[in-house]
């Protein structure tokens, strides 16, 4: 009767330790926030706005995959950062990537500019199961630093 109360009380540790893991909470921000966070207006046309998010992209190291001007839309892909230590001693690899996009979009006498950031997490074992997550990136200051970024960009493009 011991041995069975220890294995239980050993297996409902291991079920709450398990369930345990604390992810990073997301803002909650309702979607006109998030939009009002990813847009920005500009008084430039599409032949000067479109390039300048490009470049910004290339900047901030993302590689660009593909960029429409007649459909406004930029897709990037961030560098990879794996997991040494997870793959060596568990035999689980773990990836992680941003990627981002951009819709530009002419609007009356403005450009107007929508970016998003998106992290994904790709976990995959020994024995072939793999998993994604993506997650909605939030923090205002990216956004803030990529806009800027795209404003000084503008300036340069606009005075020659």
């Amino acid at each position: 009767m011991k041995v069975f109360s220890t294995a239980s009380i050993i297996i409902i540790l291991l079920v709450f330790v398990s369930g345990c893991e604390s992810t990073p909470k997301q803002p909650t921000l309702t979607p006109l926030e998030i939009q009002s966070l990813q847009t920005r207006e500009y008084e430039n046309d599409m032949d000067v706005v479109f390039p300048s998010v490009i470049s910004v992209f290339q900047d901030l190291g993302y590689s660009v995959k593909s960029a429409d001007r007649l459909s406004g839309l930029i897709t990037a892909d961030g560098g990879s950062v794996s997991d040494e230590a997870m793959k060596l001693w568990l035999g689980i690899t773990s990836v992680e990537k941003t990627s981002a996009t951009a819709f530009v979009e002419r609007i009356g006498t403005v450009t107007r500019v929508r970016m998003s950031f998106v992290k994904e997490e790709t976990t995959s074992s020994a024995y072939g199961q793999t998993d994604r997550q993506d997650t909605q990136i939030l923090e205002a200051q990216i956004y803030q630093n990529a806009f800027n970024r795209v404003e000084d960009a503008i300036f340069i493009r606009a005075a020659n």
